[in-house]
């Protein structure tokens, strides 16, 4: 899945100031882009998943999401990848950056790899986080909704992004698993599907062994956008 190019691509961007990866992931299709980000860290999201217990993979697709694959502005500002505030006892440096609400105090770092001890430092020394640290590393959804139902972020879809992250470039391989997680086989006679909370075109077309593509021409959808009890046709 990661070429040689990619490799290469991810080996030109590193030690190089924010301003200048920023310059030169711009110039990459935004799937590429995903993945040079992956390479880049992924061994620093190893390292911490041995110091720390959490999975390479969530890390991963936390800074994928968070920091918009390096390309955020908060990231390229502050090498923080992982959208962590400043919030009481911080004593670091610190910068201002419009989120939940305008000018808002977040994290600066000198290097991406503070941000990456930071995250880990923070999700396991955080009293809210400790039923995480009850499951298996391998086991990267349980990681994600228990992430969301933590209160990590606001966006109801969170945990699924992580999820779809974690499969669409194969993170669960740095966790050390040869393969995704199998989720439960629909049945066979199933026609419709009512759209629940959380659900995304993505993750109800993997449900059932479609394509998003199939969903959208047999749905005749004009966006994915999708709403609760929307009924879906899957055949």
């Amino acid at each position: 899945m990661y070429s040689g190019t990619v490799k290469r691509t991810a080996k030109n961007i590193e030690n190089k100031s924010p301003k200048k990866s920023v310059e030169k992931l711009a110039e990459l299709d935004a799937h590429t882009r995903m993945k040079v980000y992956v390479l880049q860290y992924a061994e620093i999201a190893q390292t911490e998943m041995k110091k720390f217990g959490i999975p390479a993979s969530i890390t991963l697709a936390q800074g994928l999401l968070e920091s918009q694959a390096g390309m955020g502005e908060l990231a390229a500002k502050s090498n923080n990848h992982f959208g962590i505030k400043c919030h009481k006892g911080w004593r670091g440096p610190s910068v201002s950056h419009d989120d939940d609400a305008k000018g808002e105090c977040f994290r600066k770092y000198k290097k991406v790899e503070q941000s990456y001890r930071d995250h880990s430092e923070f999700l396991r020394y955080r009293d809210r986080y400790s039923d995480l640290f009850k499951m298996k590393k391998t086991d990267y959804v349980s990681w994600a909704h228990g992430l969301k139902k933590a209160g990590y972020a606001t966006d109801p879809q969170y945990a699924y992004k992580l999820i779809s992250l974690v499969e669409r470039y194969e993170l669960w391989q740095f966790d050390g698993s040869k393969a995704p997680l199998k989720a439960p086989k629909p049945q066979k006679q199933a026609h419709s599907y009512t759209v629940q909370k959380g659900d995304t075109l993505y993750s109800i077309a993997k449900k059932f062994d479609l394509s998003v593509e199939n969903l959208v021409q047999i749905n005749r959808l004009n966006s994915t956008d999708l709403a609760i009890g929307q009924q879906l046709k899957l055949k």
